[in-house]
């Protein structure tokens, strides 16, 4: 009978060591996700200069072209509604988003609790092919989105872990830069 009890208590314990280890993995890798279009996303419209900055790092693919002229603009934020948007994150005279390089934002805007969605939206004709995204805040975990596919022409293109019930339902405040 101690031979059971002591081995049911392994084994639980066996299941719990690897049942964290694979929730910490999994927040490390990633959502298996792929990207997706979002018909239903919409920016708040209220702007708001922000008190909280954020370090957006963005890796462009080394398959993406050697770089973009595209005008591409950011959303991110949390499931409560907060939403941190900059209208043009791109600067081709800066060399912005070309092949395989990393490029770092320092982002004001509203404060959010953990960010759970990211979009991209794109316009122009070179085309763009971002790997990753991970955006830091002081009052949110770091997180990464992976992309690795191109991001179409004129929709809003991302992410959104939120459990459905964040970007466009709620307002809240927005802006940037």
């Amino acid at each position: 009978m101690v031979k059971e009890q002591s081995m049911l208590l392994w084994f639980a314990l066996l299941f719990l060591v690897f049942s964290e280890a694979s929730s910490h993995l999994s927040e490390v890798s990633g959502p298996s996700d792929p990207p997706h279009e979002s018909r239903s996303f919409k920016l708040n419209h209220t702007q708001n200069s922000g008190s909280c900055s954020y370090t957006v790092s963005v890796t462009t693919s080394c398959s993406s072209p050697v770089y973009t002229r595209d005008e591409i603009s950011l959303a991110f934020g949390d499931a409560y509604g907060n939403q941190v948007y900059v209208p043009r994150i791109d600067d081709p005279a800066s060399r912005t988003f070309e092949r395989c390089s990393t490029d770092e934002f320092e982002i004001y805007g509203p404060c959010t609790y953990q960010v759970c969605y990211m979009y991209f939206y794109r316009s122009g004709y070179d085309g763009w092919l971002p790997e990753t995204v991970t955006i830091y805040g002081y009052y949110t975990r770091s997180i990464t989105f992976y992309y690795d596919t191109f991001v179409p022409y004129g929709v809003w293109f991302g992410f959104d872990y939120c459990g459905g019930s964040s970007t466009s339902t709620k307002s809240s405040s927005a802006l940037a830069m």
